[in-house]
């Protein structure tokens, strides 16, 4: 057998540099890839980037549940009511007179509070099981309280007499420091709770006014929404009489409209009316978030329809009612026989409806609102009726208000503006349009002015009252 001698030179030859220069550019490539863990390594796998799953132990560190942003916040919400208990443990074993004196009036006062939201049947109706457990709660933690500061007090003569022969009335620095902090902070405690019995006797005696129509259950009965009629179904031929349904605007229709809708009745000018409270307003309930302007629409065709109303129907509105009146007719254009819309609103002016800082202003309200720090002073000083605090001047104040406000503002550049869109395409073209404005806000307003003169493109008519 020959021998084949293999060339050590050439494009097959092996080269033991080259092979050191191939095992060198290998190592780098795995250096690259792999190096030693540092302080900018991830403590978890990137579920993104990884190619592979690796798992971790169930031992390992990193496996915990304070990963997760919601565990670490009810940790922090539970650190903080620990905290606040703690500081009410250094005050336990010093009781006073005055703390105590003040705690039995928060006691009482919650106890009212609970006694007049079961026996009211319309705050029964609006604080549902939520609130009326939350008060039954607080006051039982206040009874609790008053408890155990007598025990605290009992426990201590008993021991002073049967260790000193006398009850012990000098206080120390610290201890003189102690009570007043307590008594400090019950008072500002029993003064809120003072506030919220206020308002809430206010909102009992609201109660008593009852609404002018009806109210009807919407949404799979979940809340109830006011609408009032006036006048004749048909006329005296036996047709059917064309109704004009009002919507308000920021206010509700009682306050802005209703005087306006009987002054037309009684002039001739319309045979009958309806209007409907948007939820929240005036005798309306409140309706859970979200709420846009299509949603509203369809609570109230609910109840229209419940009530045995069908139109036809001449839409009358103002301000941003305009914009659920558009969607209404919208959706029930064959029943639509005109609109009139009193300073409408644009939808591209949602944006002031919906601006960041109104809405916290919102949110501030209603956070105080229970408390009653402008319903109380108006019912006392100024004499504002249960009228006035309903639809009247005072209704801003009203919680319900004030919540509807919020909701309005947290959808309407989104879901609302996307409402009124919709509509503009689905409007009947043929239906007229009229459009009523004020001259002195259109040359105040020069973006609300052109805004305005848009709305006449679909085919309306324009009138400019100065």
């Amino acid at each position: 057998m020959s021998t084949k001698n293999w060339p050590h030179n050439g494009h097959g030859a092996s080269d033991p540099d080259r092979d050191r220069d191939d095992l060198a550019v290998g190592r780098s490539s795995v250096d690259t890839h792999h190096h030693e863990p540092d302080e900018h390594t991830r403590l978890l796998p990137n579920r993104v980037d990884s190619t592979s799953i690796s798992y971790l132990s169930p031992d390992d560190p990193a496996v915990s549940p304070y990963n997760l942003w919601t565990v670490r916040l009810v940790r922090a919400i539970t650190v903080i009511f620990t905290c606040l208990t703690f500081i009410c443990l250094l005050f336990f074993a010093v009781p006073s007179q005055p703390a105590r004196v003040v705690s039995i009036v928060t006691a009482a006062l919650l106890l009212v509070d609970v006694v007049m939201m079961l026996a009211v049947e319309k705050t029964r109706h609006e604080e549902l099981w939520v609130g009326v457990a939350s008060v039954i709660w607080a006051t039982l933690m206040a009874v609790w309280a008053v408890a155990a500061d007598r025990t605290v007090q009992w426990g201590k003569t008993e021991e002073e007499e049967r260790l000193t022969g006398r009850p012990e009335t000098r206080r120390t620095l610290l201890e003189w420091v102690q009570v007043l902090l307590s008594s400090i902070m019950l008072t500002l405690v029993s003064i809120v709770v003072l506030l919220t019995t206020c308002t809430l006797t206010l909102r009992a005696l609201d109660a008593r006014v009852a609404p002018p129509g009806e109210r009807y259950w919407v949404d799979e009965d979940k809340y109830q929404i006011h609408l009032f009629c006036s006048g004749p179904k048909v006329d005296a031929h036996g047709n059917r009489t064309t109704t004009v349904l009002f919507e308000g605007g920021e206010d509700a229709v009682e306050r802005e409209l209703w005087q306006f809708a009987d002054n037309a009745v009684k002039n001739g000018s319309i045979a009958r009316y309806c209007f409907a409270d948007r939820p929240g307003i005036a005798w309306s309930d409140a309706a859970p978030s979200p709420l846009s302007a299509s949603m509203a629409s369809d609570v109230l065709s609910q109840a229209l329809s419940r009530a045995g109303e069908d139109g036809p129907w001449v839409l009358a509105s103002a301000g941003i009612g305009s914009l659920y009146s558009r969607v209404f007719s919208s959706r029930h254009g064959q029943e639509v026989r005109g609109l009139l819309m009193i300073d409408p609103l644009h939808e591209d002016l949602l944006g002031r409806v919906g601006a960041p800082g109104r809405g916290f202003r919102l949110w501030l309200q209603g956070v105080l609102s229970p408390c009653g720090l402008d319903r109380i002073p108006a019912a006392i000083l100024r004499h504002r009726s249960a009228r006035d605090r309903i639809y009247g001047g005072s209704a801003y104040q009203s919680g319900g208000v004030i919540f509807a406000k919020l909701q309005e503002s947290l959808v309407a550049n989104s879901l609302t503006r996307r409402d009124v869109v919709s509509s503009r395409t689905i409007q009947y073209r043929t239906t007229p349009v009229v459009v009523v404005t004020s001259g002195v806000q259109m040359r105040k307003d020069s973006e609300w002015e052109s805004k305005t003169r848009r709305l006449i493109k679909s085919g309306g008519l324009w009138r400019d009252a100065r």
